[in-house]
């Protein structure tokens, strides 16, 4: 009943308004000092996007060994490093699924691994494992707390649903206490102000969010939840600012709704050498 993985070309799409200018953010900021890093420590950043974590890893002075399926995230990473003259970061190109090994990612070739807002898998167990079997010393990962980072709880409730719980930072915890691990939970908040480039795209991103929840609540009244929506949206859908932070062309603006929303995600680490340890009895 998960929900189905984005495909790389997704992401190689939303890689062309991602750019240096939304790093580092608050989200980075509060998971790089959750996770803990040591002096020297090399990260594995699986998922790492256009190095939301792995540019100011490396610029703290950590070797980075960045992967991701998206070769557009990829590109980003890379020309971000080389405008910041890092050059301590490895970047792969491989999918959860992938063979890490043939991509030169190596058995526990780095000290702390990482997996922020990235595992969307048909495995969560073997996600997890297969992260650890890369960390000496510790993992850190995040899941959203609701169904969806995609999906605005405020909003759903406006149009008659309930907040839809997510559930996988549940299984993931209890995967690792079945494991032997003993995961530590902590949480970030994490502020979005989402922006289109046009009301029909921002209207297109409510229609999947709409999708997502009547999926869940066959049940419920498709056309209410519709006309409720539109409501919302009229009386919320303004203009922003121009766009040029954002990599859009010069004069541009783009939309955006009156108020931000809120994910929080779980924030999920653990000690990968008695992971292992429990697992070797």
């Amino acid at each position: 009943q998960r929900q189905a993985a984005d495909d790389a070309s997704y992401w190689d799409e939303r890689s062309k308004t991602f750019g240096i200018n939304d790093k580092p953010n608050d989200y980075a900021l509060s998971f790089l000092q959750l996770a803990g890093l040591q002096s020297g420590e090399r990260v594995f950043d699986m998922g790492c996007g256009n190095g939301a974590l792995a540019l100011p890893c490396a610029a703290a002075g950590h070797p980075v060994l960045a992967a991701d399926f998206s070769r557009g995230m990829l590109d980003r990473l890379e020309n971000d490093a080389a405008e910041q003259g890092l050059t301590n970061i490895e970047a792969k190109q491989v999918s959860w699924e992938g063979d890490w090994e043939a991509a030169g990612i190596l058995p526990k070739s780095c000290d702390v691994a990482f997996a922020s807002r990235s595992i969307a898998t048909s495995d969560l167990k073997n996600s997890l494992l297969r992260l650890n079997s890369i960390a000496r010393r510790k993992c850190c990962i995040t899941l959203a707390t609701s169904y969806s980072p995609r999906c605005d709880d405020r909003i759903m409730r406006v149009i008659g649903f309930d907040s839809l719980v997510g559930r996988d930072f549940w299984y993931a915890t209890n995967i690792l206490m079945q494991l032997g691990a003993l995961p530590e939970v902590r949480y970030i908040e994490s502020t979005r102000y989402d922006t289109y480039e046009s009301p029909q795209a921002a209207w297109e991103n409510l229609q999947l969010m709409l999708e997502a929840a009547l999926k869940a609540n066959p049940d419920h009244d498709a056309a209410e939840a519709q006309a409720r929506l539109k409501a919302w949206f009229d009386a919320n859908l303004v203009e922003n600012a121009p766009a040029e932070d954002a990599g859009e062309k010069e004069g541009q603006t783009t939309y955006t709704f009156k108020e931000p929303r809120t994910v929080t995600w779980a924030f999920i680490s653990w000690n990968a050498e008695r992971l292992d340890a429990y697992n070797a009895i």
